[in-house]
């Protein structure tokens, strides 16, 4: 899951590195691939790890509530985002994506640095099962 952190980083410096240039379509197709990937990650997240870490510990108002609010404070701000880059206006774009960014930085190193620890420790022997499941998942956005 830390490498999908990574993919959505790089899809994340080339929607900035588009409108550097003021290439708007690259940047829109940028975005989009940046887009996808944010959601369809917090999607396998909130549908199968954290549900499967939930089950198996029986802590359901701890790290993964945190992470699924955070999940819907980064939706509202992927949706601001686009409306501005499609409206071409680049300093709104710029402004939600700088706070996007800062959350989104935020939020990784709680998952990488904690969630995913204790998703390691308590799911061990459920890994034989839910990797091919969030891998499916993985491949599944790969393919688009």
């Amino acid at each position: 899951m830390t490498g999908k952190h990574r993919q959505c980083d790089d899809y994340f410096v080339a929607v900035e590195q588009a409108l550097a240039r003021s290439a708007w379509s690259e940047a829109d197709s940028a975005f989009n691939h940046f887009r996808d990937a944010m959601l369809q990650h917090f999607a396998l997240e909130e549908s199968i790890l954290f549900p499967a870490f939930e089950a198996q510990t029986g802590i359901n108002m701890g790290p993964t509530q945190v992470m699924r609010a955070e999940h819907a404070q980064m939706r509202a701000l992927l949706a601001v985002a686009e409306i501005a880059l499609a409206a071409r206006d680049a300093d709104d774009y710029s402004g939600n994506a700088e706070t996007l960014l800062i959350m989104t930085q935020q939020h990784n190193m709680k998952e990488e640095n904690m969630l995913y620890a204790m998703c390691d420790q308590h799911l061990a022997l459920q890994l034989a099962e839910l990797l091919p499941q969030l891998e499916s998942g993985i491949n599944m956005r790969e393919l688009m």
